[in-house]
């Protein structure tokens, strides 16, 4: 945890979310030498093939084998309105 000062996050908020969003860390915000605040990052991000990606192994056996057979077709053969 890192801990600055509320003049200093006042001063220097974009390097401060910056230093949340790259480092990771929670960071304590305090005035007067007391603990006002704590900013902790947001939730970890996945593009759909990271949060799909294990999908099959949830799956009965069964239904595993051909989930990616039959979840394409269905997909192409409608236009982008959802007929045809």
């Amino acid at each position: 945890m890192r801990t600055i000062t509320a003049t200093d996050l006042a001063r220097n908020l974009r390097r401060v979310i910056d230093m949340l969003v790259i480092g990771g860390e929670e960071i304590i915000i305090e005035r007067n030498r007391e603990e006002v605040a704590r900013l902790i990052p947001g939730p970890a991000r996945q593009t759909a093939l990271e949060a799909m990606g294990d999908l099959y192994r949830t799956l009965p056996e069964a239904a595993a084998a051909t989930w990616e057979a039959d979840s394409r077709p269905g997909r192409r053969s409608r236009n982008r309105y959802g007929r045809g």
